[in-house]
């Protein structure tokens, strides 16, 4: 009689609030914003480039396929350490990589934010390592971007107007006043120790040299008549290019300067619209294969 008093103790327990689940709702919100900014970068610029030809030679694609993997790659071997994540983390890492790309620069981090966020046992307070590794990466690129200005601007500054070489100028002295100024005052604007701090910064430029090498590579198995050592002077160029914050267009600067120097204006053109276009398609591939296996995940545990 006793017992049918009493309340049932499911009941005692607390409802999942919107505060608790804002890491699932803000995960799922990023992933249907990707699929939708996928579809309009595929149908806008990226058909173009699928509809030119193909390159013929298979290392094209083992290089774009390390040039792709980069990213996801070296933050994996980070978070692996930091939070010993496991092989589903590299889903989350992808997805994160997809966000930044098509959706909002750094939605990729609140995206992985969130999804860390909803993996307690994984880590408790995760914000304080995913802002320091994504600072970290944004470090290692003004690290390179201005290693590459010191480089290039005595050999090329005869080949750039004076607008653009003032915007790059100025580009530059922005870019290391930022560094040095996350670099000065670390210890208000990092969590993780340094050893690890010096690590993650090392790892971040070991995937930038990698990127540039893979792409590179995949230009050069794609237009095999240019010698790679030109590819590689175009690769550290995207990469300053891509970096720098008061040059406009940043993409019509990189295609002007590539066509300059080795000509071939179209087959270059079509060629980097097949690499934008088909890493939007791996973009889709892979959005469409994460959005299936949860699925099929979520039906095989309901009762």
């Amino acid at each position: 009689m006793i017992d049918a008093e009493l309340p049932d103790i499911a009941a005692l327990e607390p409802t999942e609030t919107l505060r608790r689940r804002w890491p699932t709702i803000l995960g799922g919100l990023l992933s249907v914003a990707m699929v939708v900014m996928l579809g309009r970068e595929l149908l806008g610029s990226g058909l173009a480039g699928l509809s030119r030809a193909t390159p013929d030679s298979p290392l094209f694609y083992l290089a774009f396929f390390g040039l792709y993997m980069a990213a996801p790659t070296g933050d994996f071997i980070i978070f692996r350490r930091l939070w010993k994540i496991p092989a589903a983390g590299f889903v989350a890492l992808h997805k994160k990589r997809i966000a930044n790309d098509v959706v909002l620069g750094y939605s990729g981090e609140a995206y992985f934010y969130a999804w860390a966020r909803a993996r307690a046992n994984l880590v408790a307070a995760p914000f304080g390592a995913v802002k320091d590794v994504s600072l970290l990466s944004a470090i290692a690129g003004n690290a390179a971007t201005i290693l590459l200005c010191a480089l290039a601007i005595p050999a090329g500054y005869q080949l750039m107007p004076p607008n653009v070489l003032n915007a790059v100028a100025g580009s530059v002295m922005i870019t290391l006043a930022i560094s040095l100024g996350l670099i000065f005052f670390s210890k208000r604007v990092f969590s993780l120790p340094r050893r690890e701090l010096w690590w993650i910064f090392w790892i971040h430029s070991g995937r930038l040299a990698a990127s540039s090498l893979f792409v590179a590579l995949a230009w050069h198995f794609a237009m095999p008549e240019v010698s790679l050592w030109t590819w590689l002077f175009l690769s550290a160029a995207r990469l300053l290019v891509s970096r720098l914050p008061l040059v406009p267009n940043k993409d019509l600067l990189f295609a002007s300067f590539a066509i300059l120097l080795i000509g071939q204006d179209q087959a270059l053109s079509e060629m980097i619209a097949f690499v934008s276009a088909l890493t939007l398609g791996v973009h889709i591939l892979l959005v469409v294969v994460f959005a299936a296996a949860s699925a099929f995940s979520f039906k095989g545990r309901r009762p």
